[in-house]
């Protein structure tokens, strides 16, 4: 991850989140969502193919990626949610085009059914959004996460390599892998990882309260999911599409949970499409 780096700092109830701007300042602003068990990292090439037109705002969410992970903060969805509103107020970011992935996805929705924050567009990628959600690996270290965090650092570093790498369809590059797993590994990244899990537990609730509310969105989404996906199956994207008035569905074939990796080209140039459309 040494070409990719957060240089700037949001001191939140959750600890310092990181986040970057790429593109000219007056640009029209688009914010990208990362989600569970990811950083900003995985938008790396489409946030730098945006910003030739936009000015796209990364962030990594409270407890991933370059973030702060400290023990007793709140990184549930809801914090999460409460934290994204936050951030757009600090950017200054009035009415920005989101783009949201797994688990971001059910932040920016919570930002924008819960607190408020207006969006231009919406573009859901293979989203946490309707139950039930996690993978088979998240749902079984759930539910005995502390025996988990006592592995030794080499079976643990085995294994969350093994459940990243089940995100793509076709396997992960060797070099994007390690730069995934990196930030779970040793004493403080072990224990980030189970704590991440752990605090993802009763989100299933923050969802299932959400969902009726899908109908009432009214500003023009896109839901785009891989074909492959193994972690959170397609038909689970058609639904949430017909759950939202207007929204346009479109699966990638050959692709994954992990979109971005798998049909990198595919995926920019549905988003690109979606988001000129408001040009």
């Amino acid at each position: 991850m040494s070409d990719w780096q957060l240089g700037e700092t949001y001191r939140s109830t959750s600890g310092d989140v990181r986040w970057a701007r790429f593109g000219e300042p007056d640009a029209p602003p688009v914010v990208l969502l990362h989600g569970t068990p990811f950083s900003s990292f995985i938008w790396r090439g489409i946030a730098r193919a945006l910003a030739d037109r936009y000015r796209v705002h990364v962030w990594d969410m409270p407890g991933y990626g370059a973030s702060e992970k400290s023990e007793g903060h709140d990184i549930s969805l809801a914090a999460q949610a409460r934290i994204f509103t936050e951030l757009l107020d600090h950017w200054g970011l009035a009415e920005p085009q989101v783009v949201a992935h797994d688990s971001g996805g059910a932040v920016a929705l919570g930002a924008h059914l819960v607190h408020g924050a207006r969006y231009r567009r919406l573009a859901l990628v293979d989203a946490v959004s309707l139950a039930p959600w996690g993978s088979p690996f998240f749902r079984l270290v759930g539910a005995d996460a502390g025996t988990f965090a006592r592995l030794p650092h080499a079976l643990h570093g085995a294994l969350v390599r093994e459940y990243v790498d089940s995100a793509s369809s076709p396997g992960l590059h060797p070099a994007v892998l390690d730069a995934l797993v990196e930030p779970w590994l040793g004493d403080a990244g072990q224990a980030a990882f189970y704590r991440q899990i752990i605090g993802r537990l009763d989100d299933q609730d923050y969802t299932d309260a959400m969902q009726d509310r899908y109908g009432a969105i009214e500003v023009p989404v896109l839901v785009c999911w891989g074909a492959d996906d193994t972690w959170i199956p397609v038909d689970r994207g058609r639904e949430l599409a017909a759950r939202i008035p207007g929204a346009r569905f479109r699966a990638i074939p050959g692709a994954g949970h992990l979109v971005h990796e798998d049909a990198p080209a595919e995926l920019g140039i549905t988003l690109a499409h979606f988001l000129h459309a408001s040009a």
